[in-house]
């Protein structure tokens, strides 16, 4: 066998073959000026025979597996940033939830705190038995501050003021809440405020209803005491009047809730695993079933060789390759010599069986990549050989003929009495103004073979 036509020492398929030549012009096919010229296809009726459509249509294959990979990829980044803001907005929620529980429980304690003072100012005070915990107030200027009612009991008065700091030594001794009842003008110095006590405090002078914050893990908080009538017994000599900011009452609470940053992690990251790998699974899915839906366009369903528009496309590529390249383009047609007498012998099933038959072995002698076998027609198959030319073709075209023979399918209607093919061959080495002028040459060479008796080669002259 001529080198030319020796096998690869590769299996090929028409998917094989067809990302191959892929592979070599995507680089140039759309760079290249020669392509901006390209000629219509005029020998495919109801085809669109415009250049764009051409390349659009046969090497959109191969950037396809590269739109879809990239689409696969820009789905899975669009999953991840999904997950990403959800997983930030259930975490900004955390510290919104875990702010609000801390405010309002504080809140709760203040009210608390207001409704007890306010029960002890409605009664002027209550008076309490005196004893190692409740001595009387020394900055209580009040007359009958204290009552000895018998040598064993004595009584003092407990105003709001007093009433809040031992209710503050129970809660903090109980649960660990700290209350602290201070002013810019303390009458007792323990009442004194630390730096962000009185920086509320002067805000509060502002017009600020309340303040809280966060710090470590604690909160604090505070919300100002306003004179009213009861008051003034006390604080009337300091300059306040009803309704000034006396004071306030600061609140801090020892835990706070925590942030379930953990569980937000170990969660979004299993929701956002989870969804890749559907992703993944579903990517994959749908890329199996495009290359499936691809080679079905592609391939002809009842002998498995490339089908009509497989042939169309990639001869008209061929041959602006062999043009760029100055390289030779060989076109074979081959026919089924009397197919529809076999038909109406045997049957449509048997003739199919034929055709697959004979299909398979023509593409059997096919050896490497850049060679195709087509089925042109009913009973046609076109094979393309790119870089072929001379002697050899006569030698190829001949084991081709020799090869359907072999396969001794019966044909009562042939003279040998099995199947046989008619063949016409064609080259383009430059002389070809179009792939479609290729075609109408190896027609022609088919006509004279089987105006010469079939079961027989003819060459076009170049």
């Amino acid at each position: 066998m001529p080198d030319r036509l020796r096998p690869a020492p590769y299996p090929i398929s028409p998917g094989g073959h067809f990302r191959g030549m892929l592979e070599v012009d995507l680089n140039t096919v759309l760079t290249d000026p020669a392509l901006n010229s390209c000629y219509p296809c005029r020998y495919l009726p109801g085809i669109d025979s415009s250049p764009f459509t051409y390349r659009q249509t046969f090497f959109s294959f191969r950037m396809t597996d590269r739109h879809f990979n990239l689409r696969l990829l820009l789905a899975a980044l669009l999953w991840c940033a999904l997950v990403g803001l959800s997983f930030a907005w259930n975490l900004y929620q955390a510290h919104v939830q875990r702010q609000t529980l801390a405010i309002e429980t504080a809140r709760s304690f203040f009210e608390q705190i207001l409704i007890t003072r306010s029960w002890n100012a409605r009664h002027e005070g209550v008076y309490a038995r005196v004893t190692p915990d409740t001595q009387p107030n020394p900055y209580l200027k009040v007359p009958n501050r204290d009552l000895r009612c018998s040598e064993d009991l004595c009584l003092t008065l407990i105003n709001p003021a007093f009433m809040t700091r031992q209710i503050a030594g129970i809660a903090q001794h109980r649960n660990g809440v700290q209350f602290h009842i201070t002013s810019l003008k303390p009458i007792r110095p323990e009442n004194e405020p630390t730096p962000w006590e009185a920086e509320a405090l002067r805000q509060f002078e502002q017009g600020l209803a309340e303040k809280g914050e966060i710090f470590g893990e604690r909160y604090r908080y505070m919300a100002p005491l306003y004179t009213e009538n009861a008051c003034l017994k006390c604080h009337k000599e300091q300059g306040y009047e009803k309704g000034d900011v006396r004071g306030g009452i600061s609140v801090t609470l020892p835990h706070i809730a925590r942030i379930p940053f953990v569980e937000l992690t170990v969660s979004h990251l299993a929701i956002g695993l989870g969804g890749l790998l559907i992703l993944l699974v579903m990517g994959h899915l749908l890329e199996v079933y495009h290359r499936q839906l691809r080679e079905q366009a592609n391939i002809d369903a009842l002998t498995g060789v490339s089908n009509r528009r497989y042939f169309t496309g990639h001869l008209e590529q061929e041959w602006r390759r062999g043009r760029r390249g100055q390289q030779p383009l060989t076109l074979i047609l081959c026919d089924i010599d009397h197919f529809k007498a076999y038909n109406d012998t045997f049957g449509h099933p048997a003739g199919d069986q034929c055709l697959r038959q004979v299909a398979q072995a023509l593409q059997g002698k096919l050896g490497r990549g850049g060679d195709f076998c087509a089925r042109y027609g009913g009973e046609e198959f076109a094979l393309v050989l790119p870089n072929t030319s001379g002697s050899e073709l006569q030698t190829f075209a001949e084991e081709l003929r020799q090869i359907v023979i072999s396969l001794n399918i019966p044909h009562p209607s042939n003279a040998g009495g099995v199947v046989t093919i008619s063949l016409g061959v064609a080259t383009d080495e430059g002389s070809c103004p179009g792939a479609e002028t290729l075609i109408q040459h190896a027609d022609r060479a088919l006509y004279l073979a089987k105006q010469k008796g079939r079961n027989r080669v003819e060459i076009h002259p170049a």
